[in-house]
């Protein structure tokens, strides 16, 4: 199998036993006999578990980055903006892959890697929303950033909430309802001229 291919498969089976077990828990024999290869292949592709874990965790941290980019670029309407990104955090949650707990929910969150990698999200989602908040409404960076990050936190907190909530509401509901509360908030910053 040509080494892209492995690389790609090795990654699919890691990230089902991180989602499933924990990095705490998972063990290289474990994700090498889910991918269908020895130890030494999956060893050849990455020297350690934590250079696997980070690896996928660059993967779906890029995923919910580029994801929320786009909805961003995807209209000039704020209103369908914000909705758009709220989206993106609970369509994210929802994805089969189950990635986000490797983001969002790390057993890993001591290590200043993992750390710095989850953070990201954070900060490079924030500043793109802060960059629309600033340009729209004339506030000051920093004020304009403590908005965006709150908005982030408000979508990335409320679509796990709703994962794990045995409710009935649907997720496009959920994110609606959610996208509503935080177009309230920030339409009533005015819009300069």
């Amino acid at each position: 199998m040509p080494r892209k291919a492995r690389r790609a498969q090795l990654l699919e089976a890691a990230l089902e036993v991180f989602v499933a077990q924990g990095y705490h828990s998972a063990a290289m024999d474990d994700i090498a006999e889910r991918a269908g290869v020895s130890k030494p292949v999956l060893y050849q592709h990455f020297p350690g578990k934590l250079e696997l874990y980070l690896a996928l965790l660059d993967e779906a941290c890029d995923t919910i980055i580029s994801n929320a980019r786009a909805a961003l670029g995807s209209t000039d309407d704020n209103k369908l903006r914000v909705a758009a990104t709220i989206t993106v955090f609970y369509d994210y949650v929802a994805a089969e892959t189950g990635a986000f707990r490797l983001v969002f929910e790390s057993d890993l969150n001591n290590e200043p890697a993992v750390r710095g990698h989850v953070e990201r999200v954070t900060q490079e989602c924030a500043a793109m929303i802060a960059d629309v908040i600033q340009d729209d409404t004339g506030l000051p960076a920093e004020a304009s950033h403590l908005l965006a990050v709150s908005l982030v936190g408000m979508a990335q907190v409320s679509a796990r909430y709703w994962l794990n909530d045995s409710s009935s509401i649907t997720r496009s509901d959920a994110a609606n309802l959610i996208a509503g509360l935080a177009w309230r908030g920030i339409r009533g910053y005015p819009l300069t001229d």
